[in-house]
């Protein structure tokens, strides 16, 4: 599962790290939170990027799961490529059955687009190539983590705020 943070306040002379969610994010992220609760959608490994707004959007998302699962804040999510991103796919410890990447664009939009190889027509229309903020995409993935490929994925699941009846993308 990939979760794109939620919508963050401008960068202004603030680090780009420390940019915390806006009133929209703290608003859309129970909506995407919600949604996946009531779907299982719940992981068993959370990978979280250390910058605010993403840890923001990890601690409103967690909320809602029947209970939290493991997690580790990784600082290679942050500014991450396709290509880093696979690799800590790839790196994912064979015992979890699915793992959850919370952090940014446009890696996460890029990795969806490298890992799908087909999926649910209304996910596919949904998605359309682009991760709005506090967008989630699940993408199942067959064989084992270290084996991952692209284009192998089945693009499941892909849902915005708005989709769900939130805000704007």
């Amino acid at each position: 599962m990939l979760l794109r943070h939620a919508k963050a306040v401008p960068q202004g002379a603030m680090a780009d790290e420390e940019r915390p969610l806006a009133d929209r994010g703290n608003r859309d992220v129970p909506v995407i939170a919600n949604f996946a609760a009531s779907e299982g959608l719940t992981p068993d490994l959370a990978l979280i990027s250390p910058a605010k707004r993403a840890r923001e959007t990890w601690d409103l998302f967690k909320t809602a799961l029947p209970a939290p699962p493991a997690q580790q804040f990784d600082p290679r999510l942050y500014a991450a490529t396709a290509d880093r991103l696979l690799h800590l796919v790839r790196e994912t410890p064979a015992d979890t059955r699915s793992l959850l990447l919370v952090g940014h664009n446009p890696g996460f939009e890029d990795l969806a687009r490298a890992l799908t190889g087909s999926g649910a027509t209304d996910a596919l229309i949904r998605f359309g190539g682009s991760m709005p903020t506090a967008s989630l995409a699940v993408i199942d993935l067959p064989g084992e983590w270290a084996d991952v490929q692209p284009r192998t994925g089945r693009l499941e699941i892909f849902v915005t705020p708005k989709s769900l009846g939130g805000q704007a993308d």
